[in-house]
């Protein structure tokens, strides 16, 4: 079967994998236009800036290796200049009258001067060499941490953004280009000083060789920068497409899908579409070779011309008496030597300019990373809190955000989504959470249980309404006191793919590692009999992916997730859904130990879908569709004149286990018979 390949329309196995044409809204795309757009002349004006940015990563990189490679290109143009005049010396001794032996003892020094300057050259191309190959991996290396540093600063509402999620996307592939650029901005610096040697030697041996020389490298120039430009408007086009080929092969090489492709033979399915994707791409690789090759050939017939028509004016010049036989041997030598220090200039400039249109993202993002960093300083937290409390919250998440922090990814524009997406997901909410209890946060999906815990722990800020923490509104406070005041258990809380024991002292990364408070807090959640049966104990890496690695069940993780929020020993517990994995027994016994928590004066806010799991809880607040609809006790919140979300709710769970009638759940007939005779 023959694959589409018409942007508009995608591939059949686009269509059929992935829904349609594999078009991303990405910020590289925004190059496309602005770069097509770019003539020589104005590439060659954003040379400055483009350099500069480079080396002002490789002065914070390692500012030595920046004056090594600054040094040894400038040695090695002006060698090269040196060199040429050296040459010109020796043809003229050579040609000049006299006998044999006398021209060439004549031309003896100038021979020693082009030996010289092709060793020092030699040198200082070696040293450049040497310099970029310490450069590259350090410059890519600060450009990764500049990038990483401010993206871990930014809002948790700039994470989740989705305007500036792609731009975190498309910007770290800037360290990688920043890191190519070192380089090509050696190629660049290089070609230049070489050409401007060349230049300069052929301006003062005749004024006309200079426009001869840059003639006959247009056409190769032309050639090089439409080629460069066909290829990168292909990967623009096909970049998507190229991406979900390698999603297919790398499923078929991960861990977590290999039994269901096994068992479901997935395997030639993927297998079948790979191929079929990968010779869509093949057809446009050979549809972008047969344009170079058309290109070149035109480029290299232009070439000729040029060259016909400088060996002619060169020509004419000897004839003619203008130009000396040494001079015009010379000139041949400069105008070969400076035809290709040109075209690779010309290369070096284009590919510098694909590299910063990736780096202009990085830039970008250090910009707009600004505009979302979480402030440092603050009033101070209370020492010891005894109330904190909502009044009047009202938060919306951004458009394409839900309560769980994941795009909505209909892919839809916002004009485009249904009105009840942009509810608010808090309403009007006041509610309080006094220290050293267990509040228990319930309601159905939706109803903002997990918004409010993102509030109470500073992750957002409200739209209206404050929370205040004894009467101090939280917008003031300092965020990272604020932070050491509070742990988080959320169901899907990370697995680091790290050793047993630091999956529990990640807890508390700011201090080394405590042995016996890890072997305390395991103990305390049940943890500890899950690291009794690791293989190496404490020391065991659990991520199946590695050598020695290991994989437990989720159960597992959750009673390591619990340990790890003890150990982090903080004022407030936040336990979203924490017994979600764990059998009956299990679950028993982490309640008990989460009350025993609130016994010892810490404060747990709890987030449950089990209602009969809150029967210990100080304090339950219902929430329903982003408002707060019922506080009080359990005992409260069950009795019979209490006919609110709560008791619906919890009748409806224990109707799971009793044999009564629930509206829409269709009975055994047994159970139907014996319902009616009681």
């Amino acid at each position: 079967m023959r694959e589409g390949t018409e942007a508009g329309e995608g591939s059949a196995s686009e269509r059929l994998l992935f829904g349609g044409p594999l078009l991303y809204d990405a910020r590289w795309a925004d190059h496309h236009n602005a770069y097509f757009e770019m003539s020589l002349w104005a590439m060659a004006l954003q040379l400055p800036r483009m350099v500069a940015f480079t080396a002002r990563l490789a002065l914070r990189a390692d500012r030595r290796a920046l004056w090594t490679v600054g040094l040894g290109e400038l040695v090695r143009g002006i060698g090269q200049a040196v060199g040429l005049i050296a040459v010109n010396s020796v043809l003229a001794t050579v040609l000049a009258a006299g006998t044999i032996g006398h021209r060439v003892q004549s031309a003896v020094p100038a021979m020693i001067g082009v030996a010289v300057t092709g060793v020092v050259g030699a040198l200082a191309d070696a040293a450049s060499t040497a310099g970029t190959g310490r450069l590259e991996p350090k410059v890519e290396r600060v450009a990764t941490e500049m990038y990483l540093a401010r993206v871990a600063r930014v809002e948790l509402a700039a994470i989740e953004d989705a305007r500036f999620n792609r731009l975190m996307d498309s910007a770290q592939y800037g360290a990688g280009s920043a890191r190519r650029m070192v380089k090509v901005c050696t190629g660049v610096i290089g070609s230049l000083v070489s050409f401007a040697a060349a230049a300069g030697v052929l301006t003062v041996l005749h004024p006309v060789l200079l426009p001869l020389l840059i003639l006959m490298t247009v056409p190769r120039s032309w050639a090089s920068l439409r080629s460069a430009r066909a290829r990168y408007a292909s990967y623009l086009r096909w970049m998507q497409h190229a991406r979900a080929g390698r999603l297919l092969t790398q499923t078929l090489m991960r861990t977590g899908p290999a039994a269901e492709i096994r068992v479901h033979d997935v395997g030639p399915f993927l297998l079948r579409h790979f191929r079929a994707m990968a010779e869509a791409s093949e057809a446009e690789q050979s549809r972008l070779a047969t344009g170079r090759a058309r290109v070149r050939l035109l480029a290299s017939a232009l070439t000729g011309l040029a060259a016909a028509l400088t060996y002619t004016s060169l020509g004419a010049l000897l004839a003619t008496g203008v130009m000396s036989l040494s001079i015009a041997g010379t000139a041949v030598l400069a105008i070969r030597g400076g035809g290709q220090s040109l075209t690779a200039l010309v290369l070096q400039v284009n590919n510098l300019y694909e590299e910063s249109a990736y780096v202009g993202d990085l830039e970008r993002l250090f910009t707009e990373a600004r505009k979302y960093t979480i402030p440092s300083g603050g009033e101070p937290v209370p020492d010891k809190v005894s109330l904190i409390r909502f009044e009047n919250v009202t938060f919306h998440y951004p458009e394409d955000v839900g309560e769980d922090g994941g795009e909505n990814g209909d892919g839809r524009d916002d004009a485009e989504k249904p009105a009840e997406r942009k509810r608010p997901a808090l309403k009007d909410v006041t509610l309080d959470i006094p220290a050293g209890r267990i509040v228990a946060l319930v309601g159905e999906n939706g109803s903002g249980k997990t918004t409010v815990s993102k509030l109470l722990a500073g992750l957002y800020h409200p739209d209206a309404g404050a929370v205040r923490w004894d009467g101090v509104d939280a917008r003031t406070l300092d965020r990272d006191r604020l932070w050491s005041r509070i742990g988080m258990v959320g169901q899907d809380f990370h697995r680091w793919p790290f050793t047993c024991r630091m999956n529990v002292a990640v807890g508390r990364p700011d201090r080394p590692v405590d042995q016996a408070a890890v072997e305390e807090a395991a103990a305390y959640t049940g943890a500890d009999t899950v690291v009794a049966e690791l293989p190496h104990g404490w020391d065991t890496l659990l991520s199946k992916g590695y050598r020695g690695g290991h994989q437990i069940s989720g159960g597992q993780w959750q009673r390591l997730g619990i340990a790890r929020a003890r150990y982090r020993d903080a004022d407030i517990l936040i336990v979203d859904e924490p017994t979600s994995a764990l059998d009956a027994r299990a679950e028993l016994e982490v309640f008990e130990r989460i009350r025993k928590l609130a016994d010892g004066g810490q404060t747990v806010v709890l987030i449950t879908h089990r209602l009969a799991s809150v029967r210990h809880a100080d304090l339950i607040h219902v929430l329903d569709k982003g408002e707060l609809v019922e506080s009080g006790t359990f005992e409260e919140l069950l009795r019979p004149s209490a006919a609110g979300v709560f008791r619906e709710l919890y009748e409806m769970q224990r109707a799971q286990y009793q044999d009564v009638r629930v509206p829409g759940r269709r009975m055994p007939d047994d159970a139907e018979e014996g319902s009616a005779a009681r």
